[in-house]
């Protein structure tokens, strides 16, 4: 309701700037005053005119409120001139009731997404190398809020999880294999055989050894030296495959991945294609970039300096060599002097494949089945009948803020190769990272330095085994919420309070990972993320549930209640009734779908979750002031009634949009 009359209001003064001043460009921002009896909207366009017009702010805004009078919509009352030149817009209660959420919801389709634009968002994208942790889970969650954030506004979206399936990371635990472990191929595959017969993790094995590996290379100075060198013909070896060493990698990550996709299913998090590394190599993807880039003069053979004999690009802004001949050393390198391919020169490859235009394809093979839906990955062959990837028109990288500098360079990249749209409709989403409290570290179990208990946060380390597992996390709060439930519904079956202490769970986490603004570093705290106060996920979940409540003793549905309201909103009797605060709380319901075009234009989830918080806490206001199943005034409560309801509608939408589920009780 509040974004839909927001753009017809915005129409309007377009239209009223270029018939009377001949503007086109000019920004017209719309505010809400701070105080809802001031008026419903704010405009400051007078101060924006007035050096334009040269006239004083609050001649225009007089100019404005007079030519405007009687030309919007019906739902609009008054517009005044308030102060120096602020415009306030009033609304007419009873007619703005007419409108729906859902015609917001229709109309941010319409603005955002084109009906045929093929979005790709890719996130997660953890080495499969060990268990997945916290940190990792803030990536996947930011992705797939944004991924549902899109498919609300109606987009085509196609989600891809990036495995890294010849990188360091599997080399380190292929040589811990190896060589510490002494394994051949047949002892990897005893191993996991073993370990599933036990019901012990792969992933949490694995998490053991990379720690150990990692302490193995720097733990000898004599044999340093040859013990990275080992480290690095492991992973050419993976690279090239065919050989003992890229097996056990493939096993090993294969089975690790398996685990990190079961993970997130926990959390209803869920992929279509897992494009992997080794598909990249071994079905010349970089040969295919490599001679686009050679073509186009977009890379060039180094002759001089520390980068000699390697394949570079210039970064943006860069001319070159400079007057005097002398290399330049700040160019990216993309093929080192040893032929092998830099990490951003295998990424340039791979979006050039996102956006069709690498003359080359993957054979697909499905992976992992859903509910739903199938998840494939990629092969050197596969079947003949697949789903279509690729080809996108719009790329979103959930990637965090330590790799913008490689994504850069292949937006440059993407730039000089002449793809100039492509490069504006790359996106990346980047985000911090996440440590842990003092206190949380504590109570893993973990020993916290005296100079580090008065700190805001510690940072987490795969290499030291410092960290939380994603898996422990989600038990962890689980079992916290589980203790909850049982004291307050010991009535229930067990299977019932299980299935609401996971979605308090669930929620609690989701929405701690989102409620920061993803430039932020996220301390996570065990008791902060669970607390049934404050801005977390149970608080909102909560308001929900109380509003559900009042349905279900009321032997009313919410439908109903919000049909009712449309007769009392055509007798006028809503806007009589209607109090600065609940009106307040009608106008809050209905700025969902302006927060979800903003979340989107902004790709800051945050928004979301800071909306759905000040929603909550407006409708326990609401709840406490009003005595709603025992008002005796008809028209009174059939307006009381359809308050609670738009309020839970949305939050229950706004909820699922960032994926936590509402429970029956709580």
């Amino acid at each position: 309701m509040y974004r839909t009359l927001q753009h017809a209001l915005v129409a309007s003064l377009k239209q009223f700037l270029a018939e009377q001043y001949q503007i086109a460009d000019a920004n017209i921002v719309v505010e809400q005053p701070p105080k809802v009896e001031m008026g419903d909207y704010a405009l400051p366009l007078a101060f924006e005119l007035a050096r334009r017009l040269r006239k004083a702010p609050r001649k225009i805004a007089e100019e404005i409120v007079a030519g405007l009078s009687g030309k919007l919509p019906s739902q609009f009352a008054s517009l005044e001139v308030a102060g120096a030149g602020y415009i306030n817009v009033r609304l007419d209660r009873a007619a703005a009731l007419q409108s729906t959420p859902e015609d917001d919801t229709e109309r941010t389709r319409e603005k955002i997404v084109s009906a045929d634009e093929r979005v790709l968002v890719e996130h997660t994208s953890i080495n499969p190398n060990k268990a997945a942790h916290v940190g990792h889970l803030r990536n996947a969650i930011l992705g797939d809020t944004f991924v549902r954030l899109l498919k609300a506004a109606g987009a085509d979206v196609s989600v891809q999880n990036y495995i890294d399936n010849t990188g360091v990371q599997v080399a380190d635990v292929v040589v811990g294999l190896v060589h510490l472990e002494h394994l051949d191929e047949a002892g990897v595959r005893n191993l996991l055989d073993a370990l599933k017969a036990k019901k012990q993790r792969i992933d949490y094995y694995m998490w053991d050894l990379y720690a150990r590996v990692s302490q193995w290379y720097d733990s000898d100075p004599a044999e340093k030296e040859a013990r990275r060198k080992l480290r690095l013909d492991v992973l050419h070896q993976i690279e090239a495959g065919g050989n003992a060493e890229s097996e056990i990698g493939e096993l090993v990550s294969t089975a690790v991945l398996h685990r990190h996709l079961e993970t997130m299913e926990r959390l209803d998090i869920e992929y279509d294609f897992l494009p992997c590394e080794s598909e990249i190599l071994r079905l010349h993807f970089w040969d295919a970039a490599f001679a686009q880039l050679k073509e186009k003069g977009v890379l060039y053979l180094e002759g001089a300096g520390k980068n000699a004999g390697c394949w570079v690009m210039r970064r943006a802004g860069a001319e070159g060599v400079s007057e005097d001949g002398t290399a330049d050393e700040e160019a990216k390198v993309i093929v080192r002097s040893s032929g092998t391919v830099t990490y951003v020169g295998k990424d340039i490859a791979y979006h050039l494949w996102k956006f069709g235009l690498l003359g080359k394809d993957f054979g697909y093979l499905p992976f992992h089945t859903y509910p739903t839906h199938e998840c494939w990955t990629s092969a050197i062959k596969g079947e003949a009948q697949h789903p279509h990837f690729g080809d996108a028109d719009s790329i979103y990288n959930v990637i965090d803020a330590r790799q913008s500098d490689p994504q850069n360079n292949v937006i440059e990249a993407l730039r000089r190769l002449g793809y100039e749209k492509q490069a504006d409709h790359y996106t990346h989403f980047s985000y911090e990272m996440v440590a842990l409290t003092p206190r949380c570290a504590a109570e893993l179990g973990y020993t916290v330095a005296e100079e580090d208990k008065g700190r805001a946060y510690i940072e987490v380390s795969g290499r030291k085994g410092f960290g939380v597992k994603a898996d422990d996390l989600i038990d962890r709060l689980i079992s916290a919420a589980a203790g909850e439930v049982d004291s307050r519904h010991p009535e229930l079956p067990a299977e019932e309070r299980h299935e609401i202490a996971r979605k308090i769970a669930v929620g609690a986490l989701r929405y701690f990972m989102l409620r920061f603004t993803k430039n932020a570093v996220i301390a996570f705290d065990f008791a902060d993320a669970l607390s049934f106060e404050g801005e977390t996920g149970p608080y909102a979940q909560y308001a929900a549930v109380r509003a559900g409540n009042i349905f279900r003793k009321a032997g009313r549905t919410e439908e109903a209640s919000l049909a009712a309201i449309k007769s009392l909103a055509v007798t006028n009797a809503a806007a009589v009734l209607l109090s600065d605060d609940i009106w307040e709380l009608w106008l809050t319901a209905g700025k969902l779908s302006l927060v979800l075009e903003q979340c989107i234009q902004t790709t800051e989830p945050a928004y979301l979750a800071k909306y759905l918080f000040q929603l909550a806490q407006q409708f326990n206001n609401f709840y406490h002031r009003h005595h709603i199943l025992t008002e005796e005034d008809p028209a009174r409560k059939t307006l009381l009634l359809a308050t609670a309801a738009i309020a839970r509608q949305q939050l229950v939408r706004g909820l699922g949009w960032m994926g936590v589920e509402v429970p029956a009780v709580m």
